[in-house]
């Protein structure tokens, strides 16, 4: 491919012996060699010992930084991924690298503007709102204990539970004071339904079987749970009324009809958002489409990494650590890799598309407009405007943000 680029340098001469003579004097502070304290012994006896091939290993990651440097500068190149390095030769006189570097693949643009995408229109209707209301209703229903009767369809309740297969008690199939929610479809199909009709303090066997679609040692086999409901809950909905409307937040609204014009108006404005989602990537699909990229693998995984990166991230915010996530899904770091090499192949063409149309469109994004978006969105996010920005990225990334932002309007042109 054109953007591939084999680039081989040497590191020899003075500059060479300098590093080799920093490593040695790094190397020096802790050689223990007997006749001489600590950090004092010379070179040509510490060579001699040890050999000057010990001095290889760090050596090379200094020179190699070096070599990189020289090659972008020299050779104007701008790398799109970590490059690949091969060492060719090394010895006391020198080292050769060849560095496989990847810049930018060669994009033709096809049409970007005209694409024939009309935006969905946008209704709200009586049963969504009901649905919404009814949503809400149950967010904020007081859950209370059921004194008398039995489980019912969306009641909780707190059970103990064992299972056994073949007779065996089954791993991780036990629990104590165990809140379920009927209809949550928590358990295996009909363990919940089973509850339906038990009182506090019964006790009763389910004979289930596991699904088709559950663990390779489990599924279809029969399994028996022993249950014994020990507390039922219950949802009190509130009634719709001012103190309901001012818990939500919505001081103005002073009965049922003002409370459903605001509803309407909420999901309008959110169906507003998700349709307005929908035409940008349904035009960047069309966009990309009329496109020709060749994109190297190299750029592609370069993008899956920083995706996986992305994720370990929030998994860290929900507590759990990517090796816990693998251990959970019975799933390998290239199970992960793969799921995700869809994506990233379309984020990456979806860069490369709006990089190409604000060069073509000739956009630029100028010192002053940085600083104010970066006011404007410090102002959005209740932040110091510095403290933004160092959250952000700097001011380039803000120019950036906002040059790929004016592209996604020119693809919305008609």
């Amino acid at each position: 491919m054109k953007n591939v680029h084999n680039v081989e340098i040497k590191i020899n001469g003075s500059e060479w012996e300098n590093i080799l003579d920093t490593v040695f004097k790094k190397k020096q502070k802790e050689a223990k060699v007997d006749g001489f304290r600590k950090g004092t012994v010379p070179k040509d006896i510490y060579l001699k010992k040890v050999g000057i091939q010990s001095l290889y290993a760090d050596a090379i990651d200094i020179a190699m930084n070096s070599a990189y440097k020289k090659i972008l500068t020299e050779q104007k190149l701008i790398p799109e991924c970590e490059p690949k390095v091969d060492i060719k030769n090394i010895n006391e006189k020198e080292v050769i690298f060849e560095f496989t570097i990847i810049t930018k693949p060669e994009i033709k643009l096809g049409e970007y503007k005209n694409l024939g995408i009309k935006k969905d229109k946008i209704t709200v209707t009586k049963e969504e709102i009901e649905k919404e209301i009814n949503q809400l209703k149950t967010k904020y229903a007081e859950i209370v204990v059921k004194e008398n009767g039995s489980v019912e369809d969306g009641n909780t309740a707190v059970i103990d539970f064992e299972g056994k297969v073949d007779g065996k008690v089954l791993e991780g199939g036990t629990g104590k004071d165990y809140p379920l929610e009927i209809g949550s479809n928590t358990f295996i199909p009909g363990f919940e339904s089973g509850l339906v009709g038990m009182k506090v303090g019964e006790t009763k066997d389910l004979n289930l079987k596991f699904p088709e679609n559950y663990t390779e040692d489990l599924k279809n086999k029969d399994v028996v749970f022993k249950v014994t409901v020990k507390e039922i809950k219950e949802r009190i909905l509130p009634d719709l009324n001012e103190d309901f409307y001012k818990d939500l937040g919505y001081d103005d609204v002073k009965d049922s009809k003002q409370f459903e014009e605001k509803i309407k108006a909420e999901l309008k404005h959110r169906k507003e958002h998700q349709v307005e989602d929908k035409y940008l990537n349904d035009l960047m699909e069309k966009a990309i489409s009329n496109m020709k990229i060749e994109l190297n693998e190299e750029i592609i995984h370069d993008e899956i990494h920083r995706m996986i990166h992305q994720y370990e991230e929030q998994l860290k915010m929900q507590g759990l650590s990517i090796e816990q996530y693998l251990q959970f899904t019975n799933s390998k770091m290239e199970d992960l890799e793969s799921q995700m090499k869809p994506e990233a192949e379309n984020r990456v063409k979806a860069r490369y598309l709006l990089e190409e149309i604000a060069v073509k469109e000739n956009i630029k994004i100028t010192e002053d407009d940085a600083k104010k978006e970066a006011k404007n969105m410090a102002s959005r996010y209740g932040m110091e405007e510095a403290e933004f920005l160092t959250a952000f990225g700097g001011l380039e990334v803000v120019k950036y943000d906002l040059k790929m932002r004016k592209a996604m309007d020119i693809l919305k042109e008609e």
